[in-house]
């Protein structure tokens, strides 16, 4: 579904990225782990069209990645990824006015009605339904963090794309987050693209691990060499093989 082919990404004479290959199938889920600052980000940025290759190619189904957002990829951040002035509700019914042609996106009569049942289906789906009428301010952040999924979601995306979506959570509303987006995975036969810092995250959830890191270095020109991704780990075997990574990147914060 999606082939990476000796990427290279530099802002500048800084290098981000560096010989990134590799091929992911439709309805994987991987995790993207590594230092702040290494690149899991950027590439996440490529991935969703806002962010372009230096040099290498980035496709989807053999064509090159669209240079700007479409319906087949959606993106929840850590920030809420909400409009504030707008209710629940609102939120979720405006994945509809997006996809309809014309510049104000207002929908009506039959358009509207159809929005209205489908959203709140979703919100139904995601624990929302009982506050459809509050604004993003007046929800708990786990409460945001679900809209912003039922957002993204409703616009019926093939790939999901996840930016460290539960880092600011606390551990029992996550072990929710964790449930919930698992369930949606295989539900919707998403492919799913999640950055976390959190290493027993990126195992429990993904079918593959990567591990973004800079494996050259030069003390004269700190910013010459970019991250690339160091382990493609499946995740099949998760207690031997986590216990072993933990073991080997002790020294390391990810």
């Amino acid at each position: 579904m999606i082939v990476a082919n000796n990427i290279w990404k530099s802002f500048g004479d800084h290098s981000v990225l560096e010989r990134i290959s590799v091929s992911v199938s439709e309805g994987e889920f991987v995790t993207l782990v590594g230092a702040s600052g290494c690149g899991k980000t950027t590439f996440l940025r490529m991935l969703l069209g806002v962010e372009s290759l230096t040099r290498g190619s980035l496709t989807l189904d053999g064509q090159t990645i669209p240079s700007e957002p479409d319906s087949d990829r959606g993106i929840v951040f850590q920030q809420y990824s909400v409009f504030s002035h707008m209710t629940v509700m609102e939120n979720v019914s405006a994945a509809f006015g997006f996809r309809k042609p014309g510049i104000s996106g207002l929908l009506f009569g039959e358009d509207k009605r159809k929005a209205h049942e489908q959203s709140l289906q979703m919100l139904e789906r995601v624990g929302l339904a009982d506050s459809i009428k509050k604004y993003p301010h007046e929800l708990s952040g786990g409460m945001r963090q679900r809209l912003a999924i039922a957002q993204a979601l409703l616009a019926k995306p093939r790939i999901l794309l996840l930016d460290e979506p539960f880092g600011a959570l606390d551990p029992g509303i996550r072990s929710d987050m964790h449930k919930l987006v698992l369930e949606l995975w295989e539900e919707h036969q998403l492919t799913v693209f999640m950055v976390t810092h959190d290493l027993k995250e990126g195992f429990y959830l993904g079918t593959r691990l990567w591990v973004f890191d800079k494996v050259r270095h030069d003390p004269h020109a700190p910013e010459a060499y970019g991250a690339t991704i160091t382990y493609d780990l499946p995740t099949s075997t998760t207690g031997q093989t986590e216990a072993e990574f933990q073991k080997l990147f002790l020294q390391k914060t990810y």
